[in-house]
């Protein structure tokens, strides 16, 4: 029930890069749900000839888990990861994906082929001596598309996954381009598949003239919320540990808490010995019930959910039958989720892109319970609006907005984010 269901190709499955096996085995492991994404993706792929579809999500929302869960379920997608260490620049993105492509290519074609890096070397030869200006630029993966495109048979399908887009350095291409030397034209039978966090749309970063969809994860509250309660549901059922190494990257989201740590079994022991039944663990219907709390609280981020169940068997409560992930909140943060909102506190405050305000903008954000105007922002500090736009414009990936009353309003994007924050020594001028 958890397997997506496979798009209209045809072509022989093939493994992809080894610095991206392992992120898609962790990211893809223990997966549940997200059939309405699927089912979006795939009516998207059978309703037109080429395009870009993308999902949206802040961070913890799961979208690195769909992609990979999806690449894994169809093995012939042609997959490529902008938030590990080293691959987020244009040039590594182009060498990585055009050595697929090329790899492609040669799986469409029957005649005896010489050997990998023999064929490389004869590609590269034949297609114009790219190999000092491949990665200038979308000619050359253009051209690779519109080879491939030419040799599709119908309804074959060509798909580029790429997660993690907001991880890009722009300053590894020049201003003006598409983010990747994405093509502006895609041939018939070619699609991309994209993850990003929340943008401004005027400064997405890509102009493109063909088929497009975006899906926001947040625009789905019920079916997060029912896939949340099948994840902490699946979490009591063990798993095989998976073999982790560490890995380094700017924005790396770490592994699920569980995913191969031995947590799952830690969790069955620790109900059993508190005597909590799986089912007061889990049932949604029951009010008091640890998971209808956990899901509440996790208001729909599948990082936030994993860390805290994942934690659970290493804190004490008094009582458990009151029992309340407060703990959490506050002084017992698990040392994954505390990383994680680490890396987002570094990215809002950078020296280099923030302004005079920064701080301010959020030190108000922090203090709100609700979700406040610009305007309300720019009194409380005593600053033009517009500065103030600025600082939020910058920050849209971490922020959740909303309208009132005509006006929208902005809030950190989670509780337990704007918690921890609340701990932090943040100066601040107002």
């Amino acid at each position: 029930m958890n397997s997506p269901p496979k798009p209209p190709t045809a072509i022989n499955s093939r493994g992809h890069p080894t610095e991206f096996e392992q992120i898609i085995q962790e990211k893809s492991h223990n997966f549940v749900g997200r059939e309405f994404v699927f089912t979006a993706i795939n009516n998207f792929l059978h309703r037109h000839n080429q395009g870009y579809f993308t999902i949206i999500g802040v961070p913890g929302s799961g979208k690195s888990a769909i992609l990979a869960k999806y690449v894994t379920n169809n093995p012939q997608v042609i997959y490529y990861n902008a938030e590990l260490e080293g691959k987020n620049r244009a040039d590594e993105f182009l060498k990585v994906v055009c050595t697929q492509l090329i790899d492609w290519l040669h799986n469409l074609s029957t005649p005896p082929q010489p050997s990998p890096q023999a064929r490389r070397e004869q590609d590269f030869s034949q297609l114009g001596g790219v190999s000092d200006n491949a990665t200038e630029g979308s000619w050359f993966l253009s051209l690779l598309l519109q080879q491939i495109s030419d040799e599709l048979e119908p309804h074959q399908k060509l798909i580029i996954a790429i997660d993690g887009l907001n991880c890009i350095d722009r300053n590894s291409q020049p201003p003006g381009t598409n983010l990747f030397y994405l093509p502006r034209y895609l041939p018939d039978g070619v699609y991309f598949l994209l993850t990003r966090r929340p943008f401004l749309r005027e400064k997405s970063g890509l102009l493109i003239e063909t088929s497009s969809q975006s899906l926001d994860l947040a625009d789905y509250p019920e079916e997060n919320r029912q896939d949340i309660q099948a994840y902490i549901q699946n979490y009591l059922t063990p798993l095989t540990p998976l073999p982790y190494e560490g890995r380094g990257g700017q924005d790396y989201s770490p592994p699920l808490v569980g995913e191969g740590l031995g947590e799952r079994s830690n969790l069955k022991s620790w109900l059993s010995n508190h005597q909590i039944s799986e089912q007061e663990f889990c049932v949604d219907a029951e009010q008091l019930a640890v998971g209808h709390r956990i899901t509440t609280l996790s208001e729909n981020n599948f990082m936030y959910v994993s860390q805290i169940v994942g934690a659970i068997p290493s804190v004490s409560f008094a009582n458990t039958e009151n029992f309340y992930p407060e703990p959490f909140e506050y002084n017992q943060l698990p040392s994954g989720l505390e990383a994680y909102y680490q890396q987002h506190l570094h990215k809002m405050i950078l020296p280099e892109l923030g302004t005079e305000h920064s701080t301010d903008v959020l030190n108000v954000l922090i203090q709100q319970q609700k979700a406040i105007s610009v305007d309300a922002i720019a009194n409380i500090i005593n600053t033009d609006e517009y500065e103030v736009e600025e600082v939020l414009e910058s920050w849209l990936e971490f922020l959740h907005q909303e309208q009132i009353d005509g006006q929208i309003h902005y809030s950190l994007y989670h509780s337990s984010f704007r918690h921890w924050l609340t701990t932090q020594q943040i100066q601040s001028d107002y």
